[in-house]
This record gives structure tokens, sequence and C-alpha cells, in this order.
């Protein structure tokens, strides 16, 4: 096994055990050995995601993206991040937005990227997209219970 893969495999024991900041020295030294492996990229961002440091992690999406395109879940954590803070702007909704919108090309059945794409479209008050998105998700699950309260939400406070 190459090296940089003995170092990746450490640093994702360590995300799976929550040790973040070890993870990201094991992945760093992987990187030191392979600059163009989008997995290590990928799982170092989400070192970083669960530390909170948002900006590394989105750095490092789009660094694994980059490398590798056809990535669904970085497009979706990428999205995840924006979609997390609190004043995000119509900007980086509208990114956010591009990031799901690809994630779905990618997998049409990825739920979790169903429901954020919903949230999204609420964000920037396009409550019928938002419906849309639902309904794609309860058609594919559902039992969501998540999914049936936005859209009770949504057809209560903000479509009569």
């Amino acid at each position: 096994m190459d090296e940089y893969k003995k170092f990746l495999d450490e640093g994702i024991f360590r995300i799976q055990d929550g040790f973040y900041r070890e993870a990201i020295g094991f992945l760093d030294k992987s990187i030191e050995l392979n600059k163009n492996f989008d997995i290590t990229y990928f799982y170092r961002a989400v070192a970083y995601h669960a530390l909170e440091n948002y900006n590394c992690a989105m750095l490092d999406y789009t660094k694994a993206l980059k490398l590798n395109p056809k990535l669904t879940d970085a497009y979706y954590n990428r999205a995840k991040i924006i979609l997390e803070k609190k004043n995000s702007t119509q900007k980086e909704l509208e990114g956010a937005i591009v990031d799901l919108n690809k994630a779905l090309e990618l997998d049409e059945k990825f739920i979790d990227a169903l429901y954020a794409m919903a949230a999204a479209q609420k964000k920037v008050k396009n409550y019928h997209g938002a419906l849309v998105y639902l309904e794609k998700l309860l058609t594919i699950q559902p039992q969501s219970v998540n999914a049936r309260a936005l859209k009770k939400l949504i057809l209560q406070k903000y479509i009569n």
C-alpha cells in the first residue's frame, strides 16, 4: 500500500472516533505525499467541518471537487455549510443551490440533498420550489417526518 493511503486510513479512523484534530494531522501527511488524491481532501474537509472551521472545510471540499467533480457528498456538504450559517448571503445561498443541483444531478434519490434543497428554496423564499423537492423526497421516502413537517409549515405559513 502506498504511504499516503496509510495516512489517509489513519485519518479516516480518527474521524470515525471523533478525534478530528488528530485526523487532520494524518490527512496533512497524506496530502504532502500525494497532492492529487480527492478523497484525502474530502475527509480533511469533513474533519474541519466537524470542528466548525468552515473556511478550511470549504477550501478542501472545493479542492476535492476540482480533482473529482463527481463527489456527490462534497457538493452536499459544501451546501450544508452555507445552510447551517445563520446569516448566509443571497449569493451564498445561490451557490448552495447550485451545489445541491449538482449533487441531485449525480444522485436524484439523495434524500438529504432533496431535503437540503427544500430548505434552501425556503430560505430564498421560493416556497413552491421547496414543495417540489419535498414531494420528490416524500415519493421516495413517504415516512419522512422532517419532510412532512417542513411541507406542513410551508403550506400553513407561506402559501395560502
